[in-house]
């Protein structure tokens, strides 16, 4: 259609996800969403709504994208959990090492500003962590650590899991970030006997 500019529906929301992820849902204006997307005011709103509704859909896709990543990693947890677990973590800290992402992780920024979201906001927020948990309750029962134990190491798994986020946002380095995963690692070792 003449006149009408195009533009590429995943390049926009993979740019206003960057950019929530950046500075945060309350940090982020409508200018800012303009500037990363290349997009108006406009056809922001007729293309991906209002800011809430492109935080929700950037949510969205943040979860999923990983949350693939984390099943593959996940995938080997019957044959062996430890393993499963260490990919696990991999994932998250190959993500803070990448110099082309923001620092930390759009979860668990966003769990920290939860007082400041809509309750729409906070239940997908909910939603992400909940998935987390399960995912990896779900691979340590797959690998016959009985049930109570497995529910506490996915809580404690997920749990550090958000902390290696933040503890990168605060100036933790790489070794740093594996000794607490090595922590980790090594009370599940222990259960696992």
């Amino acid at each position: 259609m003449a006149g009408k500019k195009q533009f590429d529906m995943d390049t926009a929301l993979d740019s206003a996800m960057i950019q929530f992820w950046r500075t945060g849902y309350a940090d982020t204006s409508l200018d800012d969403l303009s500037r990363a997307t290349g997009l108006n005011r406009s056809s922001i709103y007729s293309s991906l709504g209002d800011k809430d509704a492109l935080f929700l859909r950037c949510l969205d896709r943040y979860a999923a994208r990983y949350g693939d990543l984390y099943d593959a990693a996940l995938s080997c947890a019957a044959a062996d959990p430890l393993a499963a677990v260490r990919a696990f973590f991999e994932v998250t800290l190959e993500r803070i090492a990448d110099p082309e992402l923001p620092d930390g992780c759009l979860v668990a920024q966003s769990a920290m500003a939860i007082p400041g979201l809509s309750q729409n906001a906070v239940t997908h927020v909910q939603k992400a962590v909940g998935l987390q948990r399960s995912r990896l309750s779900a691979a340590l029962k797959a690998g016959r650590l009985p049930d109570p134990a497995a529910e506490a190491f996915a809580v404690h798994m997920a749990a550090v899991n958000q902390s290696l986020a933040v503890m990168s946002r605060a100036g933790a380095d790489s070794s740093q970030l594996l000794a607490i995963v090595g922590v980790s690692l090594d009370a599940l070792s222990q259960a696992l006997l």
